[in-house]
């Protein structure tokens, strides 16, 4: 007779553990080798038009210094071009000023501090340390304002006892420098803003578009390490949104100075909402794979309605990137954002215990924040979900409360009824009693009255 009883699974060596576990750790390893080259890729274009604007500013700038300024060195004015488009993209136009101010301070501070104190070693260290003193007590925190100080006091009190007439020269080539490094940004090779956004944000979206889509299947599968392993790569993307928010900083800044992208503001600005809701949208990732892996560990209930709202999201998310990089106004993703939560109020109808309750929740969050991303005002969007998630919980349980005034209804109807055929009946007796009545005082044989 054949054994009927399940085969047991072989016994696994912990050699097969350790090369399983080496096989995930080489994957992982490439996986993240992959994602560092796409970046770098994505960054080379930025790079490079970063490094022609600089040689050109730093050519320019020297040119129009001996121009301008006579002959000599004019070491600064290419210096300071090159620091104008070097500074942290999206904030040159601020830390220009501030290099013109810290040139400015450093010059009036060490003029004033060596004619009171002479020149020499000790001279020289305390006029540096008052001058980055002060400078710190002007801006609040380091920058171009406290290097320009410190450094233009380090020249005024060590060079201009030998090298009369240094203070105008430098405070000159500061000037033109910061000019040429501005005008070479804003006119002669600005980068164009959408492409540098879009390059910045395609990670985040594709990244919080398929984490969505990978957590979807692991609810479906019950797969409780695949929402653990969705959770890390989202939890990883610290770094991609940092790069976002200086590229859209960069962008903001290429819009505003560069007249001939000018006619990209509005699209920019749809972009940029959309860019700056990623973060959240991220948060709400990462808490809705948290969640989902506490529910799969508890064993609770998952309702066919709760991935498919995951997913439903994951979609909106990608259709939001297409539209803004197109230009258009978010109404795809909008539709499968309502989707999203239509389902979710579906899966809580069906039946969820706490933590399940947790993920419709924050579906709901989600789908609240990627329709701000969509220009909606928060109690607009707030009353969308609202709405939606309703309207599915309507679809699988109709209110109570309905179906009470339902009740309550028919009832009143039914006694409304029996209250009308009551008194019609009451009417008719007495109708006959009175007939009956009257025929009796007539001495009339009827119903009712005596017979004689």
């Amino acid at each position: 007779m054949a054994d009927d009883r399940p085969a047991t699974e072989p016994e696994r060596s912990s050699f097969g553990d350790a090369a399983e576990r080496g096989g995930q750790r080489v994957e992982e390893a490439r996986r993240r080798g992959g994602e560092a080259g796409k970046i770098r890729l994505r960054q080379l274009e930025i790079t490079l038009v970063i490094a022609l604007q600089s040689g050109l500013a730093a050519a320019l700038a020297a040119l129009i210094a001996q121009r301008l300024l006579g002959p000599g060195a004019h070491v600064f004015a290419p210096a300071a071009a090159v620091a104008t488009i070097a500074s942290a993209i999206g904030q040159r136009a601020r830390r220009t000023f501030e290099l013109l101010g810290g040139v400015g301070l450093g010059v009036i501070l060490g003029d004033l501090l060596r004619a009171g104190l002479g020149t020499g070693p000790w001279q020289t260290g305390l006029v540096v340390g008052l001058a980055i003193a002060t400078a710190l007590l002007v801006a609040g925190r380091g920058g171009q304002l406290v290097g320009q100080a410190g450094g233009t006091a380090v020249l005024i009190s060590t060079l201009a006892p030998m090298n009369r007439g240094l203070e105008l020269p430098r405070i000159f080539d500061a000037l033109v420098g910061s000019i040429v490094g501005l005008l070479v940004v804003a006119l002669l090779v600005p980068v164009n803003p959408i492409r540098v956004l879009d390059r910045a944000a395609a990670p985040v979206y594709e990244a919080v578009g398929g984490q969505l889509h990978e957590l979807s299947a692991a609810l479906r599968r019950r797969d409780t390490e695949g929402a653990i392993q969705a959770l890390e790569r989202v939890r990883s993307l610290d770094g991609d949104i940092g790069r976002l928010n200086e590229a859209l900083s960069g962008a903001d800044e290429v819009v505003t100075l560069a007249p001939i992208r000018w006619h990209r503001r509005d699209q920019y600005h749809q972009y940029a909402r959309s860019a700056e809701h990623l973060e959240r949208m991220a948060l709400d990732t990462r808490a809705l794979a948290r969640w989902s892996a506490t529910a799969l560990q508890y064993q609770e209930p998952v309702p066919d309605e709760l991935p498919a709202a995951i997913a439903r999201l994951g979609d909106a998310v990608r259709a939001m990137r297409q539209e803004c990089r197109a230009g258009e106004q978010p109404g795809q993703a909008r539709a499968l954002t309502l989707e999203a939560a239509n389902l979710a109020g579906r899966a809580w109808a069906q039946g969820v215990r706490t933590f399940g309750d947790a993920i419709v929740t924050g579906l709901r969050t989600a789908a609240s924040d990627l329709l701000r991303s969509g220009g909606c005002e928060p109690e607009e969007a707030n009353r969308l979900v609202r709405t939606a998630a309703g309207a599915g919980e309507r679809a699988i349980h109709p209110p109570l409360r309905r179906q009470l005034q339902r009740t309550a209804r028919q009832n009143f109807v039914t006694g409304a009824g029996a209250r009308v055929r009551r008194a019609k009946r009451r009417s008719t007796l007495r109708g006959r009693s009175g007939r009956a009545r009257e025929n009796n005082r007539a001495g009339l044989p009827g119903r009712g009255g005596p017979a004689r």
